[in-house]
């Protein structure tokens, strides 16, 4: 096999799902003796050292290598994959259907269309192509990929075992019934059912509790100010939006929350739902995408909208401490499919099928 497999991808971002996988990927990789490096176009400056600059990649290929690019859209850094000699995996992580941004995000709505015409484009330009998830390899194979396979997403869920930021606990002193997502505000996540459910639960259910919604809302402030008209007219308290924040201060929200709900209408995976299992926090979802796999029976699966009996969901779990109990059982189990070793054993089955081809 070739000892050398680098990865490609448009960005390494300082806690970002993709970023943190690719690092998992690079560590694996490493402690196989593999040679590997991560080149992307930009790169967060807390995450420098990890990244080189994808023009720089020509110095490193040859024939023999294994190239894994994490597909997204709109890259030159696409464009010089496709045309190097190195054997290639692409790892596609879904690209959300342009519709859901038509009346918030023009530029948006645009790149998603053109992203997933262009997936189709590069369906004989690579070896393997790999999905995060079953729902995310059928799109491949949908999309005219010859070799397909699912890698389920590298996960270190170690670092979410450190305390969190307690500034973040000090500025929540009292003691609410805590709803939480995670997630950026972005048109596909459905915020805006989260706040409805969340107003019927507060008024109908239980009046000491609050909703967290920790994401960033850059790029999406058209959306994010209806959010906040939508929470005003409902004249709803204990709405927090905690804007971006540095991944200690998400582990403080992390413990700060009771259940963690998604009501999402588009997920290739669902990252946050695993953290969530891993911070034993049971989790009431949405079955949307590829929700339903990503759970892999843990959690609680919702599978119709139906907001006023959601809501009824969150009380029978706070109220009711053995179903609560039993929930995040099943979620302790559900995270055994995501062990490291596991997923490492995965991904060196792919790049053997590549280098032996």
């Amino acid at each position: 096999m070739s000892r050398e497999v680098h990865q490609f991808a448009t960005s390494l971002t300082y806690g970002d799902a993709i970023s943190n996988e690719m690092m998992e990927i690079r560590r694996t990789l490493r402690g196989q003796g593999i040679r590997s490096e991560i080149f992307v176009r930009f790169f967060d400056p807390r995450m420098a050292q990890h990244a080189l600059d994808y023009r720089k990649y020509r110095m490193f290929s040859s024939p023999e290598n294994v190239v894994i690019f994490h597909f997204s859209i709109g890259s030159p850094v696409s464009k010089l994959f496709f045309r190097i000699p190195d054997k290639k995996i692409m790892i596609y992580h879904n690209i959300t259907p342009h519709t859901f941004f038509l009346d918030t995000h023009r530029i948006l709505t645009r790149e998603c269309y053109k992203g997933r015409l262009e997936l189709k484009l590069f369906r004989d330009k690579t070896d393997l192509a790999l999905g995060d998830s079953e729902f995310n390899r059928l799109e491949l194979e949908q999309a005219g990929y010859p070799r397909t396979g699912i890698l389920p997403i590298m996960l270190n869920l170690d670092p979410f075992k450190k305390p969190g930021d307690p500034v973040v606990s000090g500025l929540f002193p009292e003691r609410k019934w805590t709803v939480l997502f995670v997630g950026r505000i972005i048109p596909n996540k459905k915020f805006e059912d989260l706040i409805k459910c969340f107003h019927l639960y507060k008024s109908l259910f239980h009046s000491d509790s609050r909703l967290i919604l920790a994401g960033d809302f850059r790029g999406m402030e058209r959306y994010w100010g209806g959010l906040k008209r939508m929470v005003d007219d409902l004249q709803l308290e204990d709405v927090i939006f905690t804007g971006h924040i540095p991944f200690s201060e998400l582990v403080a929200y992390y413990d700060l929350a009771d259940v963690y709900l998604s009501l999402s209408e588009h997920e290739g995976f669902g990252v946050p739902l695993l953290e969530a299992f891993a911070k034993n926090i049971p989790v009431v979802a949405y079955a949307a995408g590829a929700v339903e796999e990503t759970m892999n029976g843990g959690g609680i699966l919702v599978r119709r909208k139906d907001l006023l009996r959601t809501a009824g969901l969150l009380e029978a779990l706070r109220t009711d401490g053995g179903i609560s109990e039993s929930v995040v059982a099943a979620q302790r189990k559900a995270l055994e499919k995501y062990d490291p070793t596991q997923t490492a054993s995965i991904l060196m089955e792919h790049i053997d099928r590549v280098s032996e081809a």
